[in-house]
């Protein structure tokens, strides 16, 4: 008869479990009171959302705290880890999503901010992407990536647009598709290894110097197009325009850094252990991601018509420009990763949040689409402020110094010639050269050239609420003087990077 075995609540190590179920709570909470009182103000669950967020953010400074002194954090049968990647990557996820609430607090036609269910689904997506990337158990990162996900759907499909309900279906279609490819993935990997813990998989596979490597690659393949789904590399991203077209333009700009980011992690945390182990073929099959990623959605987006078709195509870019973090792996490329989201984060929501502003329930006869270029026509002459906060965004995401992105771009391209990847580099200066054609081109738009006749003036002060200004101007007073933050940023990034092990 097996003995019955004592587990303290010490030797769990609770607080690991904190940063999640903050926002868990919060989400139950928001439904409870839905449940007594119903038809309340929509402005009660955005503050709600907004201080269970704030005590989220709060609860991983003090797990940085914790990690700074003690290091790596195990807990919950150590299937939780909190170690530098954890803290960091949750940093950017919960501030993101702090910019992002105070969204809902807009015009009332934004309909789907008036449900409780959004902002309680909110919360849920918001703890499933922390236990993704708080955790090397295969396992759990499945959990967290279908809470997420699952919630994700919904709210796309809460716009309540047409396009919504085809966005939301065709990122459920593919999302389902990309989870299993992830388990068939996670089962080779526990086939050969008796383990679902990403470390232990290492060390095993280590101590057979890859004896099995055709099931590794077999493995690495289905972990390969899982995440190529969710970072919508080429040849798997055929979903990301479409969704972002559907969803709202602040899901859109949400969708573009937050989901990433938690992919990103997991990314790191599997495929690096394999690069760094030798296996040649791995490396070059994330080169050619890398590359083609980068330049076919460049190629795409020089010719798209709608600028928030063209936003998302240059998302992908991004996604295959930081790819080349993992890629390269050293403790400088997994820094600059985090260097460019951070201020990815700002400089991306803040371009989404400007669409959102000059949404149009009708499209008027002269427009493709609801955001086509010809609406930005002569925008300075109608909406000065917007039309300089918008150019100001573009010209970061091209890489523009001194603005926000150029410094994530150096950095990045400085670490992959650091890192023997002269020609990779090369490629990436390139790439974003050719993408600074399509930013200056709506630049071109609303600078350059005369308001389309029967446009409506007031399309770009018709939403810009207060909650709106605030957003907007904090992403861009990020964007403008990100050159003073980089330095520190960076040293508190790179500390957290180097005591973690990559």
């Amino acid at each position: 008869m097996l003995e019955p075995v004592n587990v303290s609540l010490e030797s769990l190590n609770l607080m690991t479990l904190s940063p999640m179920l903050i926002p868990i709570i919060g989400a139950l909470m928001i439904i409870v009171v839905d449940l007594f009182k119903s038809g309340l103000d929509k402005t009660l669950y955005v503050m709600l959302s907004l201080l269970f967020l704030v005590m989220d953010f709060g609860a991983i400074l003090e797990s940085a705290g914790a990690f700074a002194q003690n290091g790596t954090i195990m807990g919950i049968f150590d299937v939780m880890l909190i170690d530098g990647l954890a803290i960091l990557s949750q940093l950017i996820i919960v501030g993101a999503s702090m910019l992002f609430i105070p969204l809902a607090l807009t015009s009332k036609r934004f309909h789907e901010f008036s449900y409780p269910e959004f902002f309680a689904l909110f919360l849920f997506m918001i703890s499933g992407f922390q236990f993704m990337v708080a955790t090397d158990n295969l396992i759990l990162v499945f959990v967290g990536l279908e809470t997420s996900s699952l919630a994700l759907y919904t709210l796309i499909a809460m716009h309540n647009r047409d396009k919504s309900f085809e966005a939301a279906v065709k990122y459920f279609t593919m999302g389902a598709l990309a989870a299993g490819f992830y388990s068939f993935g996670a089962m080779v990997f526990y086939a050969l290894t008796g383990s679902v813990e990403i470390n232990q998989i290492a060390s095993v596979l280590a101590a057979n110097k890859y004896a099995d490597i055709g099931y590794v690659l077999i493995g690495v393949t289905f972990m390969l197009a899982s995440f190529g789904f969710k970072l919508s590399l080429v040849p798997f991203h055929t979903w990301a325009p479409d969704i972002y077209e559907g969803a709202s333009a602040s899901m859109a700009g949400f969708m573009s850094i937050v989901p990433k980011i938690a992919a990103f992690i997991v990314a790191m945390r599997i495929f690096e252990f394999l690069i760094h182990s030798g296996v040649v073929w791995l490396e070059v099959i994330l080169y050619i991601f890398v590359v083609v990623t980068m330049t076919a959605a460049n190629i795409w987006a020089l010719v798209q018509t709608d600028v928030k078709r063209m936003l998302a195509y240059s998302s992908i870019s991004h996604a295959g420009f930081v790819m080349a973090a993992i890629l390269i792996g050293t403790t400088q490329s997994n820094s600059a990763l985090f260097l460019y989201w951070a201020l990815f984060t700002f400089t991306n929501l803040g371009s989404f949040s400007m669409l959102w502003i000059s949404r149009q329930k009708h499209i008027p006869a002269h427009q493709s689409s609801d955001h086509s270029y010809n609406k930005f026509a002569g925008m300075v002459r109608t909406a000065p402020v917007a039309a300089s906060i918008m150019a100001l965004f573009m010209l970061s995401l091209a890489g523009i110094p001194p603005f926000a992105l150029f410094w994530g771009k150096l950095y990045m391209i400085a670490s992959a010639v650091s890192g023997g990847y002269t020609v990779l580099a090369l490629i990436m200066a390139l790439n974003s050269a050719i993408a600074g054609y399509y930013y200056l081109k709506l630049i071109v738009y609303m600078f350059m050239l005369d308001p389309v006749k029967g446009a409506d003036e007031h399309v770009f002060t018709n939403n810009a609420s207060l909650s709106l200004r605030t957003i907007i101007g904090l992403a861009a007073v990020g964007t403008i003087f990100a050159f003073i933050a980089v330095n520190p940023l960076l040293e508190f990034i790179t500390a957290f990077v180097y005591n973690s092990g990559y």
